[in-house]
This record gives C-alpha cells, sequence and structure tokens, in this order.
C-alpha cells in the first residue's frame, strides 16, 4: 500500500491551512507567501503531488508555468516592481523546504536588500 502523500501545499489546497488565493484553475493554485521576502511574494503549485523538477510531469509543468506567467503579470500590473524574480528549489541542498514543487514570484523594488549571485545589469 502507498503512503498518502499531504505536504503543506497540499493542505492549502484542500483548504486545511488558510492561505490568501491570488488564482486557481484545475491545475493550479497561486497564493501570497505567508513568509514574504518582498511585497507581493507569490507561490504558485500543482494541484497534483510532485516533490520538485525531477519527478514533475511535462504536463503539469506546463500548466504550472502558464500560471506562473498570469500571476507575474498580475503582480508586475498591480505593484509595479522594477523587475521580477521567479526562483524554484529542488532537494535539500538545494533550498527546497517542502517537498511538494512550487514557483516563487518574487517582486524586486529598489532598494530591497536582495542580494542576487549574479548581475552585469547597470542601471544608468
Amino acid at each position: 500500500m502507498q503512503k498518502e502523500i499531504d505536504t503543506t501545499f497540499l493542505k492549502i489546497i484542500k483548504g486545511d491551512l488558510p492561505s490568501y488565493k491570488l488564482y486557481e484553475d484545475e491545475h493550479t493554485y497561486a497564493f501570497l507567501s505567508n513568509q514574504p521576502v518582498t511585497r507581493g511574494h507569490a507561490l504558485v503549485i500543482p494541484k497534483i503531488h510532485a516533490e520538485n523538477m525531477y519527478d514533475v510531469s511535462p504536463e503539469s509543468l506546463a500548466h504550472i508555468f502558464a500560471t506562473v506567467k498570469k500571476v507575474t503579470l498580475a503582480i508586475k500590473e498591480t505593484l509595479n516592481p522594477i523587475g521580477i524574480n521567479i526562483h524554484q528549489n529542488n532537494e535539500v541542498g538545494g533550498g527546497q523546504a517542502v517537498f511538494h514543487i512550487h514557483f516563487h514570484i518574487i517582486p524586486r523594488y529598489e532598494n530591497d536588500n536582495i542580494v542576487q549571485w549574479h548581475t552585469d545589469y547597470r542601471p544608468d
């Protein structure tokens, strides 16, 4: 018998844990992070379980990315950040803390104190 998987994110989808829903469709759920690094920090998750990028099906990933784009555009229009980062972690060594694939949408603002590992961009 296979063990039932019940991650924090699956509990959010089932309504067992609270969330501030931004978007939902048949395949995905998007909500504000309860530990935001900037104003408007959102998460997008699939409604079916996949632990990480190694496990997610191409079909599910296509649905996730479609939602990531919708939510990213809505955040850009609503909050007018100077940029947006899309971030995804895999395994403990890659910083994954909840073992249900998810994508962070992180609006960026002047002086938000987020350090990126690399950028060649220099504003004029």
